[in-house]
């Protein structure tokens, strides 16, 4: 056989093999060995065959077979009714071919999302990525056979894609050293009180900002979103025309060095290349490639620690936070709850960016925020006490979503302002009990007339209430707390849980009118 037939075989045989493989029964990653379905429902089910194929889906905790068939597309999509949580189990799907998946267990699933403060692994693994407190004993002791980890391997897409990488681990000391540190601490207070297997599954990319989260069709309802879209397309057209212009001066630079070397002369410094397009913060990207091929998994609900990158255009993020929620529960079709993490103190996040985080607790249902003011590091973006963070988040789902009904979830968050003569009384949800100075005195607290102009304030506390005021404002309008890049943590509850930085004014702040 000639080597030109012999290539027309090769090729003739693999398309075969390639029209064979289209035929068998397709999974996304996401369903594999060791995961975890949530209980209790009925969790969504879904991959490709052939068109018209039919898929046979057995389950063993309650033999039950699902039939269902593969649309013109080759896509198929159902549900299987689960039981309460337990396990380990096997699923069958069976169509031209049969897969069995192993090792399954029913229970609790989280999606755990966010920028590098989410992505901040136990282990130390580079510059940023230093560890938490107490790395190498919390990974020793990560024996959890009901924690089931899944990491979404990084990826953009400017169009929305059907499948992502990763796969289902069990948690050992062996894996959760790179797996996201407040996923973790999140997933196991939550096993270790209610018993039940837990799932993680976590996507997250440092240095995001929400639009990347976001899917195209909520960025392009807003009127005041069109700024993302118009700062993207001028990055690209910035780096086609930074490529051109290296391009010019590197062909220029050969030609120098040349010169310059046959007249003995010294070589100069080739050209910096320009930084290439940061598709990771591109609108829609992430959501295109990191959390759209995951729908419609069936969740418990979400995780969130992101905003840092949001910071100088934390008023926008009033409105783009929000608007990240309700696109990713209209996707999912469910009301899940969403919690998420209020950025902690740094020298470079102003206090516009906590109050967005907290408008966005107050105003959009089923949300919660665990805020962290006590656990942040003035020096580093990334403070390495995660531990408090996972559990603080635990506390919201513990207490909302697993019947924890006597636990105090919250710290105290600003409720409404009465005057009293010269003096102004604040009022506190999750203050019920009443409030605690961590000091002797307040001091983080200021007060303004009506100029605007903010003087240190005196503060005490009355019970459940603060009365704040200053001999140098005779007519108080507003009163703020925290209300700076790096806020003291010292007014909690009974919890031990601290309060919110506030401000009872709605004066323009610095943000403004940056989109």
């Amino acid at each position: 056989m000639n080597l030109h037939f012999k290539n027309i075989f090769c090729i003739s045989i693999l398309v075969l093999l390639c029209q064979y493989s289209d035929a068998n029964i397709k999974l996304p990653a996401i369903i594999s060995d060791n995961m975890i379905l949530q209980q209790n429902t009925k969790a969504a089910l879904w991959g490709w065959a052939d068109p018209g194929e039919q898929i046979e889906i057995r389950s063993s905790w309650n033999m039950k077979t699902v039939k269902t068939v593969a649309g013109a597309d080759g896509k198929w999509n159902t549900e299987l009714a689960t039981a309460k949580y337990g396990g380990p189990y096997t699923l069958t799907f069976k169509g031209r071919n049969t897969i069995v998946l192993n090792n399954i267990l029913l229970g609790e699933v989280w999606l755990c999302s966010g920028q590098s403060n989410m992505e901040f692994t136990l282990i130390r693994q580079q510059s940023w990525m230093t560890g938490v407190l107490n790395a190498e004993q919390e990974i020793a002791q990560a024996d959890y056979p009901l924690m089931r980890l899944f990491t979404v391997r990084r990826n953009t897409s400017a169009v929305p894609l059907t499948d992502l990488e990763g796969t289902w681990s069990i948690c050992s000391p062996s894996n959760v050293g790179k797996f996201s540190a407040v996923a973790y601490y999140f997933g196991k207070e939550i096993m270790k009180t209610t018993g039940i297997p837990v799932g993680l599954i976590h996507s997250s990319w440092g240095g995001t900002p929400a639009e990347s989260w976001t899917n195209r069709e909520t960025l392009e309802s807003v009127a005041d979103f069109k700024p993302i879209f118009e700062r993207f397309q001028k990055a690209i057209s910035d780096s086609v025309a930074a490529k051109k212009l290296y391009d010019d001066q590197f062909a220029q630079w050969i030609t120098d060095s040349i010169s310059a070397k046959q007249k003995g002369d010294t070589i100069r410094k080739s050209p910096k290349k320009p930084d290439p397009v940061k598709y990771h913060q591109a609108p829609a990207h992430l959501y295109n490639a990191m959390i759209y091929p995951l729908v419609p998994y069936t969740l418990k609900g979400v995780i969130w620690y992101q905003g840092e990158a949001n910071a100088t255009r934390a008023y926008q993020y009033r409105l783009l936070f929000p608007a990240l929620i309700k696109s990713w529960r209209q996707e999912w079709n469910s009301e899940f709850p969403f919690y998420f993490v209020q950025i902690a103190p740094f020298r470079g996040q102003n206090p516009e960016i906590r109050e967005a985080q907290l408008l966005t607790y107050k105003t959009v249902a089923k949300t919660g925020m665990a805020v962290i003011t006590d656990a942040g590091d003035s020096a580093d973006i990334h403070p390495r006490n995660k531990e408090i963070v996972g559990k603080r988040l635990s506390l919201w789902a513990l207490a909302n979503d697993y019947g924890q009904k006597n636990l105090l979830f919250s710290g105290p968050v600003f409720k409404s302002m009465t005057k009293e003569g010269d003096r102004i009384r604040l009022t506190f949800d999750f203050a019920k009990d009443g409030l605690v100075a961590k000091e002797s005195v307040l001091t983080e607290f200021t007060i303004a007339g009506a100029d605007k102009k903010f003087v240190p304030a005196k503060a005490v506390i009355e019970g459940n209430t603060i009365v704040v005021w200053s001999e140098d404002i005779r007519e108080p309008v507003a009163v703020r707390f925290g209300w700076k890049n790096v806020p003291r943590a010292e007014l909690y509850n009974k919890a031990g849980l601290p309060a919110s930085p506030f401000r009872t004014d709605e004066w323009p702040a610095e943000t403004v009118g940056k989109n």
